[in-house]
């Protein structure tokens, strides 16, 4: 029960039919009823964990008086109801914890005591790869490719699930983690020791957002944060500034939840929502199915925003009903919402910061790309704005092709989707005037360079700049939307009926993020359409969006790689950040589902939807795509007919258990880990070696060397990459060193548990450009510890800087750190011996996780950049005035000295933004896992 001193005499009963339970009345504090709903979960938060140390009255009393108006600056600390993981980033936390377990020992306290107190749940959905497609067999080969590349993964996790208290998987093959969270896993309101609450929920995922779509408050944090939070550390924060952003009106016919969110998130991008709360309101929330608005929450951190909430409402518990929770519940969290003034109600406005409107009515079809999900296209403009894009990534200097008329690619022969990355016989060639079909050739307004392929299994093609070479309907940002799911099947069955087909050499692939959608798609007769077209089901997983795409099939491969070719990737997923997708593609667009299938009908991104046609039916007229597009009546009546609450009940009923393979895995046992020397996956990381029980003072930095300068949006996928690992490259040498064939070399994401690897990957996208190496993109640094400075890798730069005790900065422009909430950017920071980041602004995660991780971030002076300063990246900086943290308090600015080659410097006041008083405590542990460690043995 509650340990909360109750200043505000709070605690009461709520009786809901036979039950009872203890709730934290907000009505006994004046003021919290005015408040947006998301700051009212806040405050029950408080409220609930109110200790007079952490949490007092004073906390509580500031979040009821909150000033819109004003910027954050009261911190209090919130307390996570649980946390959830998927195995990228969550295996690294059980890592932890289990490297915990030992330190623990070793400074003399209780092993046993490392669990997690709040309750924490992993979905392991990040490492299915898209081997095999295009083939009814492609589920069970990618499944069992995954198993014999993750067995060692699995079989740490297994031991985790029996070794701590209160932590549960979700077996591989069973759905995407934020899918299988608001589908299952959610609770919306909280239930434990006969206590009811709202249901808060932290993840180390960024997408973890999506959950905001059922009223539940969370998002994503570092793995570093969210192992504080299982370890019962509340986090800290500042009451933040909330967005209100009103809906009205309702979608035209033929607009997609895709189209909505895209323009969402144009939107707040543009506003300014970085650090800030979204919440939406108005009449036109209750036309906002909870799908749509879990699908709004999910692009959060596509926004910057720190969550996007809908409140509880009737569509709540409808959507509650249909996945298959309890009556008891559904009247539970009706109850509680209605008792603590947290249903929505339409008519009311609550006080916001600041207001954003979107009449739903102007929305219309959309893409995003070919870089970032909020650089949104009109679909009508979609060839014109590929046309100008193409140039930033083709060589100017070829001649396009004469005779040129419309631009599309075009194919002779083979089946209509690929079997799987084998390619036959492969010839490739300049393709000569007659042989290119007359709609391949170039047009004015783009480069073009066509190329004929031959294959015996996909036929003669040719292929040019635009080719779309990956269609993948993935990520559980749509796959969780029964609307747009639906949609696309009854489109491939509408194309499939006017004869029409996949291109040959686009890599098509159906990975829903649970498998509910298998089984609406089975009921709803519609997989063989969706089969016909290549669109086979690979496997339930974050596949291509997280950049588990799968190799090109070798023949595609070889001719965009030998021709310099400018591939594209649609996706209806939620990144298509560079080099993120493919490393033979360049450009990545987002698209709702039904859109991808008609990119891959298409075959090129240099395509009008609306002048161009798909091809022809049999009777040889041209078919375009409002002829194919369903009706929004034919899929509401689908849905219906296809979708019922004992579906979800039975797909649900045992999630943990698993099938053969995971049940079938050796485990250990025992409370610590045994570890593995040999392991190339999971090994003992050094956070915790030679640590004592008291922090050594925080110093100031001097003689550091500049590892890194790097531009704007520099994304915590540019520092941490998750692709597959390069032939050649630190994290291939150190894997083929421990006997890893190339085969075998998996996904940096898959080896998440190993530091050795990820250290040598940090910093190593290959779409990185280190500014201190002119025009050279990848993993690759200047090494002032040698005459000359020559180019080296940046982990070989780091071990000689490490060796000679020199210390390192990293400089950067705008945004840095933006995108996945992962731990790993700021661990292989640390690691490398990074002492301080120095940029114009960062995103929230990435900020909080190089605390966690013991670097200081610091900011230039307002309007000031490492360009304006004329810093090239060669100096030597000094930064003094971190000291003054032993103190206990913490400087506004420090002084950064850069000192050039000729003896001259570059001085400047930096701002520290360590943001809380809590970060700071963080910092002079030297992270937060040394202080959480060291705060339990003192207990």
């Amino acid at each position: 029960m509650s340990s909360s001193i109750d200043s505000f005499g709070a605690k009461g009963t709520l009786e809901v039919g036979e039950n009872s339970y203890e709730i934290f009345r907000l009505s006994a504090v004046d003021g919290v009823d005015k408040l947006p709903y998301a700051l009212k979960v806040l405050a029950e938060n408080l409220l609930r964990t109110e200790d007079g140390a952490n949490i007092t009255k004073d906390h509580i009393q500031a979040i009821a008086g909150w000033d819109p108006s004003a910027d954050p600056s009261v911190e209090i600390q919130f307390t996570p109801a649980r946390v959830i993981m998927q195995d990228f980033t969550g295996v690294p936390c059980i890592v932890d914890l289990a490297t915990m377990r030992e330190a623990v020992q070793e400074l003399g306290g209780d092993p046993d005591k490392v669990n997690p107190l709040a309750p924490a749940e992993m979905v392991i959905d990040h490492s299915v790869i898209i081997e095999a497609f295009g083939n009814a067999q492609a589920f069970e080969r990618n499944v069992d490719i995954e198993y014999q590349r993750n067995e060692e993964r699995y079989q740490f996790l297994r031991w985790g699930q029996g070794a701590f208290d209160d932590f549960k998987v979700v077996p591989p093959g069973t759905g995407i983690v934020h899918q299988v969270n608001i589908e299952h896993l959610a609770r919306s309101i909280m239930v434990r020791n006969g206590q009811a609450y709202p249901d808060t929920c932290v993840g180390t995922d960024s997408h973890t957002t999506m959950e905001n779509g059922l009223g539940v408050l969370g998002w994503g944090v570092g793995g570093i944060e969210a192992e504080a939070a299982m370890l019962g550390q509340p986090i800290s924060m500042l009451i933040p500034r909330v967005v209100g952003f009103k809906l009205s009106g309702e979608t035209k016919p033929g607009v997609t939840a895709t189209d909505v969110v895209l323009t969402i998130t144009e939107m707040l991008r543009k506003h300014g929502v970085v650090g800030k709360f979204v919440e939406f309101y108005g009449k036109g929330v209750a036309a906002v199915p909870l799908a749509n608005r879990a699908t709004i929450g999910n692009m959060s951190p596509e926004f910057g925003s720190t969550c996007a909430m809908f409140p509880i409402d009737e569509e709540t518990v409808k959507y509650l009903r249909l996945t298959g929770r309890s009556e008891e519940q559904l009247a539970l969290v009706e109850a509680y919402a209605k008792e603590q003034g947290m249903w929505h109600d339409g008519e009311k406005e609550p006080v916001y910061s600041e207001y954003l409107e979107l009449d739903l009515a102007n929305v219309v079809p959309s893409i995003a790309g070919p870089k970032r999900p909020q650089d949104r296209i009109e679909l009508w403009d979609a060839k014109n704005a590929f046309r100008k894009d193409i140039h930033n990534y083709v060589d100017g200097e070829k001649e396009p092709q004469k005779n040129g008329e419309k631009a599309r690619m075009s194919s002779e022969g083979g089946p209509a989707s690929g079997g799987g990355a084998e390619g036959g016989t492969v010839k490739l060639q300049w393709a000569e005037d007659d042989s290119i079909p007359s709609a391949a050739k170039g047009a004015e307004g783009r480069p073009s360079s066509p190329v004929l392929v031959e294959s015996t299994e996909r036929g003669k093609m040719v292929l040019d700049h635009g080719i779309v070479s990956i269609a993948s309907i993935t990520s559980c940002t749509n796959t969780s939307n029964p609307s747009v799911m639906l949609g696309a099947a009854l489109l491939a069955r509408n194309a499939v009926e006017k004869g029409l087909t996949s291109k040959p050499w686009v890599k098509t692939s159906m990975a829903p993020g649970s498998q509910v959608v298998t089984g609406y798609y089975e009921k709803a007769g519609l997989w063989p359409y969706l089969e016909k077209l290549g669109f086979f089901l690979v496997g339930y997983g974050c596949t291509t969006c997280i950049g588990n795409s799968g190799p090109l099939p070798e023949e595609i491969s070889k001719a965009i790689n030998e021709n310099d070719l400018t591939a594209t990737a649609v996706l209806s997923g939620n990144r298509n950040f560079e080099g993120r997708i493919n490393q033979d593609v360049k450009m990545n667009y987002l698209a709702s589902p039904p859109l991808v299938i008609a990119y891959a009908i298409a075959g090129t991104m240099d395509f009008d939807f609306e002048s161009d046609p798909l091809g022809q039916d049999t009777d040889g007229n041209d078919v375009f795509l409002k002829d194919i597009w369903p009706s929004g009546e034919e899929i509401e009546k689908t849905i219906a007919e296809s979708i019922s609450p004992e579906q979800y009940a039975a797909d649900y009923a045992d999630v943990f258990k698993g099938d053969e393979r995971w049940r079938g895995l050796p485990t250990p046992d025992g409370k610590t880990f045994e570890w593995d020397e040999k392991s190339t996956y999971v090994r003992k990381p050094p956070y915790f070696d030679g640590m004592e029980r008291e922090p050594a003072p925080v110093k100031d930095i001097t003689g550091a060397r500049v590892l890194a300068k790097l531009g704007d949006s520099v994304t915590t996928d540019h520092i941490s990459p998750a692709s597959t690992i390069k032939p050649g490259t630190p994290a291939a040498q150190y894997l083929d060193a421990n006997g890893v064939e190339r085969k075998d070399y998996n996904s940096l994401g898959a080896r998440r548990g190993n530091h050795e690897v990820m250290i040598r990957s940090t910093f190593g996208n290959i779409r990185l450009q280190n500014q201190l190496l002119d025009g050279v993109s990848g993993g690759y640094t200047r090494d002032f510890t040698q005459d000359d400075a020559p180019q080296s890798f940046i982990y070989d730069a780091a071990q000689n800087y490490a060796a000679q005790g020199t210390p390192l900065v990293v400089l950067g422009g705008k945004e840095y750190g933006t995108g996945s909430s992962r731990d790993w950017a700021a661990k292989g920071t640390s690691l490398l011996g990074v002492k301080a980041v120095i940029t114009e602004s960062f995103e929230r995660i990435h900020r909080s996780n190089l605390i966690g991780m013991g670097v200081i971030p610091l900011q230039f002076p307002e309007g000031e950049s490492h360009g304006s300063l004329k810093l090239d990246g060669t100096e030597t900086f000094d930064i003094t005035g971190i000291e003054e943290l032993n103190n206990g308090g913490v400087p506004s600015t420090v002084k950064v000295v850069a000192t050039k080659t000729d003896g001259s410097t570059v001085e400047f006041d930096a701002v520290v933004r360590i943001d809380t008083p809590g970060e700071a405590d963080y910092y002079r542990n030297g992270g937060i896992l040394q202080y959480v460690l060291r705060n339990m043995i003192k207990n």
